[in-house]
């Protein structure tokens, strides 16, 4: 369904295990090496350039998705702009700080009553991309109008037939960061879904913004958790290693997905398969039922998703074995 089962690394385990001593409160503002270590890897493997002081560490990214409207003070009653398919969380978020929802897939002509626009490339459930073009388009109209525009980026280390692009990227945002910031998570690319380890980077006036909310509200990251992330920013061939993992599910997968006659749309990264036999979602769903496997309706992420279905690779391989020799059977 989408919760890895992979093994945490061992040298990760370790770095929170030997700061198992922290008797004292932790900051909002994440310690220097947390900071220097994800500030590090943005400029290593996404060619984003930061200050540490605009990184911010965050309990896992559905806590931050949930929560940032209200930490940015959007107006109750005003809009805030999700994407056509997405993460449910997006819509909740709005609905805590007494906002509404629209779903859309290009900016709009105005900004009357938007507050906050959510983007996320790669996309759950789809794997779609957002090319750079794209985002430069909705960095622009967020400018435009003073509208922040967010992009939760988890799954952007996990491209395959396209490669992600962050939106704080100098082909995106130029040499400014204003009006952007970018989400991003530790579960998948590292296995670190139980730390609940993420952050949140970009512009330092938002930046300090939410810092401000998270330190009086108690939105600390304790410290053994940030040795850990620290850890995990600092290495990139548990990475490699787990996108292989991922790879081979996905080839698989996909192979026996088509040879039972399924369609598989975007998927282009991410760790999601989008699958269609042209019937209503539901009953989709209930053909992979009475197979033994379990999928997710594509309506749990919007109206679009009426005849798809969201296939997760993070099942055990064996798992992910049975499941290729029940959609052959």
């Amino acid at each position: 369904m989408g919760t890895p089962v992979d093994s945490t690394p061992s040298f990760i385990a370790a770095a929170l295990a030997a700061h198992s001593n922290a008797p004292g409160y932790p900051t909002a503002l994440g310690t220097a090496e947390f900071r220097t270590a994800a500030a590090g890897w943005l400029q290593r493997r996404l060619g984003v350039r930061v200050v540490p002081d605009s990184i911010l560490p965050t309990i896992g990214s559905k806590e931050t998705v949930a929560w940032l409207p209200t930490m940015l003070g959007i107006e109750p009653g005003s809009t805030v702009l999700i994407p056509e398919l997405s993460y449910p969380t997006y819509e909740v978020g709005a609905l805590l700080a007494g906002a509404q929802v629209r779903r859309a897939v290009c900016p709009p002509e105005d900004s009357a009553g938007i507050s906050l626009v959510w983007l996320n490339s790669p996309a759950n459930p789809h794997g779609a991309v957002l090319p750079a073009t794209e985002l430069q388009r909705w960095v622009a109209w967020g400018r435009t109008f003073s509208v922040p525009i967010v992009a939760d980026e988890c799954y952007v280390e996990l491209g395959w037939s396209a490669e992600p692009v962050s939106i704080l990227h100098p082909s995106v945002i130029g040499n400014s960061q204003t009006g952007v910031l970018a989400v991003h998570s530790l579960s998948k690319r590292s296995n670190l879904a139980g730390y609940r380890a993420g952050l949140i980077v970009g512009d330092p006036a938002l930046i300090r913004t939410v810092w401000n909310v998270r330190r009086h509200s108690g939105l600390l990251v304790p410290d053994p958790i940030q040795a850990a992330m620290a850890a995990a920013y600092r290495d990139d061939t548990h990475v490699a290693e787990q996108r292989e993992r991922y790879r081979a599910r996905r080839t698989q997968l996909a192979a026996a997905l088509c040879s039972a006659a399924f369609r598989i749309d975007h998927s282009e990264a991410g760790l999601y398969l989008w699958a269609t036999r042209h019937s209503d979602s539901m009953s989709t769903v209930d053909w992979f039922a009475e197979r033994g496997i379990l999928v997710t309706p594509g309506t749990f992420y919007g109206p679009a998703g009426g005849q798809h279905v969201r296939i997760a690779l993070t099942a055990a391989d064996e798992r992910v074995a049975a499941a290729v020799r029940r959609l052959a059977d």
